[in-house]
């Protein structure tokens, strides 16, 4: 009979046996489905959850993905028309037109300053996720970069999924500490005389930051440019690439 370890109680034996299929693996391989993870019988370590993650997360994401669906909390064909809308509509792509367009057009320049909401909305790209948003610039004298300290309050519509180190724990509590180290482990060396902002994002307020233009790429057209716009330069943590 499956028995449950006494780290992970509120397991139910139909949720272990349905993990034990989905991953194909016997019954006695697996006792957490509180806490996602298939895990041995000798382990009765509190710390285990964090120390044992199963080679393959989809394995554990299909399993849950399984049990939702025959609970009827899922609907499969709702979570393809998300899984299309993030692969291929929602993305950094966006916020890169976004700052591609601020480079070259003055008067939306103006607009996004002053009603980030108006102007990202004037574009497609307000949304789910979109909330109240608000673009900084970044400017020889001070550099800007974005944090959600308490969880992961990020601009979907313009820059997709948030990146795992935007979530995690040491970025949201060392960025604000001391933001300059933690840009030099992303690779961006900044002067000294150059001042640090740093921006805490939150459920209502989710910030965009234009970074400075490249020198040049005074001749470069709008698409030129969204090509040298990255994701984390959008977050403070990068640079806008020198074209080649």
């Amino acid at each position: 009979m499956l028995s449950v370890s006494p780290v992970c109680r509120g397991c139910s034996r139909a949720a272990q046996a349905e993990v034990a299929r989905v991953c194909a693996k016997p019954l006695d391989a697996v006792q957490c489905f509180g806490h996602d993870l298939p895990m041995p019988h000798d382990i009765h370590d509190d710390d285990h959850a964090h120390s044992l993650l199963p080679p393959d997360p989809a394995l554990r994401v299909k399993a849950l993905e399984t049990l939702l669906e025959r609970k009827g909390l899922l609907d499969p064909a709702a979570l393809d028309e998300i899984i299309e809308t993030y692969a291929h509509k929602v993305g950094p792509q966006n916020g890169a037109q976004v700052v591609a367009r601020v480079w070259t057009d003055a008067n939306f320049r103006t607009l996004l300053m002053n009603d980030a909401t108006e102007a990202v909305s004037q574009m497609g790209f307000y949304g789910r996720q979109g909330e109240h948003m608000v673009a900084i610039a970044n400017t020889p004298e001070v550099h800007n970069v974005v944090v959600c300290t308490l969880c992961s309050c990020y601009p979907w519509p313009l820059l997709g999924i948030p990146p795992g180190w935007y979530k995690s724990d040491a970025y949201r509590a060392r960025v604000v500490r001391e933001p300059r180290k933690v840009l030099a482990e992303f690779g961006v060396i900044l002067p000294e005389t150059q001042k640090i902002r740093v921006w805490d994002s939150t459920a209502e307020v989710r910030y965009l930051i234009i970074p400075q233009r490249p020198a040049g790429t005074d001749g470069m057209s709008q698409a030129q440019l969204t090509q040298l716009v990255t994701r984390e330069s959008m977050i403070g943590t990068g640079l806008a690439q020198v074209p080649q």
